[in-house]
């Protein structure tokens, strides 16, 4: 039975107008648990037993109970009961990490049916020796990044007792004297104003990145491969140097383009732009508020650490502005939206999306099954061939690469990027 509830904020919906045949919107994340709770000691899943563990908590969250409905050339959001036995559902046996990797590249090309809520969890057996895999797919206009931390922490448990979630995602705090500014601050509306004029431009007419085989009609092969690396290492190794741990995964990120473009036949450009979102402070409703930078990798820096350092000094900038600006113009709603689906097919602003997620300290448990491995996959869209997605968890930093597997020598990106995290780890 349906309830009618809210209309879809206006950047929700923007999201809802991204996702069409050829890019699913879709947030997804991988994992694997080992048994324990819902596994068995054998190794045998009992979904039973998760939908059960579940539905008291997927009833007390209404993200997980909403179904968007047409009004107009709008949407809103009706309330339903979800019906567990296809929400959380097992499904074919893979071979080992690998073929969990190549069943997520799948799925990001198999979209989420809108007459139900936009959500599922799936148990993947066969993910890895005595290990079962898990995948959480929840729609962009859902949730971005943060929000779908938020409705993680609700699904699953600490793995310490006594502690109701590991879970606590960061969210940004207003600047110091900012609740004291004038409301209507002229010289920062104008500010705030010709910035997102330069942004607007930008998106209809910038041409940052020349042609190249990472951008252009993204083909039905998706390639996904995860990528990890252990994080108080990694983060006492580039403190130091000004850098954080974002830092770090954008310079192995640079890594990636130096090996992948030379492996597909290009010469490396001396920079390449890449759209990094930002996470913003919560406000209203909407379960998408996060504004995006753009970061130009150093490419023809061949020294590791000083393409990390000329990195970190563009992201200390162009994050605080990121956040004074906020939403990019053309995802605050659906107009907008359209615009930007149609201009980025042929876009040549950015030439990759990295984005990275704050994700529990410690471990958590699924149904009582212990969670020892979750990688993030992002979405490729508009006609950008290769993303990078990270989380960290349980003291990992855990990535995942989503490449057209047509076009780009993922391989190649993957193996450097690899590279590039254990040696700034070391």
């Amino acid at each position: 039975m349906r309830q009618a509830t809210q209309r879809l904020a206006a950047v929700d919906e923007a999201n809802l107008v991204l996702d069409h045949a050829g890019q699913v919107n879709v947030f997804l994340v991988a994992g694997l648990l080992v048994p324990g709770g819902l596994i068995g000691p054998d190794g045998t899943p009992d979904v039973a037993t998760l939908r059960s563990a579940l539905a008291k908590r997927i009833a007390e969250l209404p993200p997980l109970r909403k179904v968007p409905v047409a009004t107009g050339r709008r949407h809103r959001w009706d309330e339903t009961s979800p019906d567990l036995e296809h929400h959380i559902r097992l499904v074919a046996s893979v071979d080992g990490l690998a073929g969990l990797e190549r069943l997520c590249g799948e799925l990001m090309g198999v979209p989420l049916r809108l007459d139900r809520p936009l959500w599922e969890i799936l148990v993947v057996p066969g993910a890895s020796p005595g290990q079962i895999g898990v995948v959480l797919r929840i729609h962009h206009a859902v949730a971005d990044g943060m929000a779908a931390v938020a409705i993680a922490q609700q699904l699953f448990d600490s793995a310490e007792p006594g502690l109701t979630s590991a879970w606590a995602p960061a969210v940004p705090q207003s600047r110091p004297g900012a609740e004291s500014r004038p409301r209507r601050d002229l010289r920062r509306v104008l500010r705030r104003l010709g910035y997102a004029l330069r942004r607007i431009r930008m998106v209809l007419a910038g041409r940052e990145v020349g042609s190249t085989v990472l951008l252009g009609e993204i083909s039905p092969r998706r390639g996904v491969a995860f990528v990890d690396v252990d994080l108080a290492a990694l983060e006492a190794r580039v403190r130091p140097l000004g850098a954080t741990v974002n830092d770090a995964l954008l310079a192995s990120v640079a890594s990636g383009y130096r090996a992948a473009l030379p492996a597909a036949g290009e010469q490396v450009p001396a920079r390449l732009p890449v759209s990094v979102p930002v996470a913003l402070q919560r406000r209203g409703t909407s379960g998408n508020q996060v504004g995006v930078m753009l970061v130009r990798l150093p490419l023809d820096v061949p020294a590791p650490d000083e393409r990390l350092r000329l990195i970190a000094e563009q992201t200390r900038a162009e994050k605080v502005q990121a956040r004074e600006q906020g939403t990019l113009e053309f995802m605050r709603g659906p107009v907008g939206a359209r615009i930007m689906d149609r201009i980025g097919q042929r876009q040549h602003v950015v030439g990759g999306f990295v984005t990275n997620v704050p994700g529990p300290a410690g471990a958590l448990r699924l149904a009582g099954a212990p969670v020892v491995a979750i990688w993030p996959v992002a979405v490729l869209a508009a006609n950008v061939r290769l993303g990078v997605a990270a989380v960290s968890y349980a003291g990992r930093l855990s990535c995942g690469v989503h490449f057209d597997a047509a076009n780009v020598p993922g391989a190649a990106f993957v193996r450097a990027m690899s590279e590039e995290l254990t040696r700034l780890s070391a």
